[in-house]
């Protein structure tokens, strides 16, 4: 169990989610830098949740301190599998699924309420999944400048339906204190399903007027809540499992 140091963390890893890649996470990691973060990007090969999970885990295996595990949307499963590494001091959710033990995506999106959005997920094609790219923008991006979300959608990554269906282990935010960023106009996640499942899981939340690719449009945002959880929990006494 990690343990606090008294001072703030300075690691930070990045984690991305489905349809993307790590270089979304720009803004963010030039405002951490600009603040004196060590900061890592995982490149997920978004094939299946226990793949991503150990990619994360060899970008841990890099650091030299504590880290605070960050991820965005799927990412959040991701940091949930891999974010019991000795390495991760606390968690960071942005706009992110945060599953219970047992649960995947796939799961925590099977039964939308009534009148909530509709990501334009494709059907499969080779056991990967694509974002319709003419409702990629208003869907994934619609506050990001116009020309970068349209790049956005056309240099997509595919998305393992194996990593949608990956199913949580024991998740970390169950050892590990969480801080939870909803993004309150998010068209991808209802705003509602993150309340809920920062609730459960016990996060420290702050809420943002933005799209579901806040961390692009408001990478300033996104940085200052990592900050905050990099320097709080420094100074915690040793977290009790909940």
């Amino acid at each position: 169990m990690f343990e606090g140091t008294g001072a703030g963390i300075r690691n930070v890893v990045l984690v991305h989610g489905g349809f993307v890649d790590g270089s979304g996470w720009e803004g963010v990691y030039r405002s951490l830098r600009s603040k004196d973060f060590n900061v890592s990007v995982v490149q997920n090969p978004t094939t299946s949740l226990a793949d991503d999970a150990r990619a994360t885990r060899r970008v841990l295996a890099q650091q030299d301190g504590p880290a605070i595990l960050v991820g965005h949307s799927y990412g959040g499963a991701v940091i949930s599998e891999a974010g019991s590494d000795p390495a991760v001091a606390g968690l960071v959710y942005i706009a992110a699924f945060a599953p219970d033990a047992g649960e995947s995506v796939a799961s925590l999106i099977k039964d939308p309420p009534a009148g909530a959005p509709v990501p334009p997920i494709l059907p499969p094609q080779d056991g990967f999944l694509l974002l319709d790219r003419a409702k990629f923008a208003a869907s994934f991006a619609a506050d990001v400048e116009p020309e970068l979300a349209r790049f956005m959608a056309d240099a997509q990554v595919p998305w393992g339906v194996e990593a949608l269906q990956g199913a949580v282990g024991q998740p970390a935010w169950k050892s590990r204190p969480s801080w939870y960023l909803v993004a309150t106009e998010d068209r991808m996640i209802p705003p509602a399903a993150q309340r809920a499942m920062a609730q459960r899981a016990g996060s420290t939340v702050v809420e943002v007027a933005g799209s579901h690719a806040i961390y692009v449009s408001q990478p300033e945002a996104v940085a200052r809540l990592i900050a905050t959880a990099a320097r709080e929990v420094g100074s915690m006494a040793p977290a009790a499992a909940r």
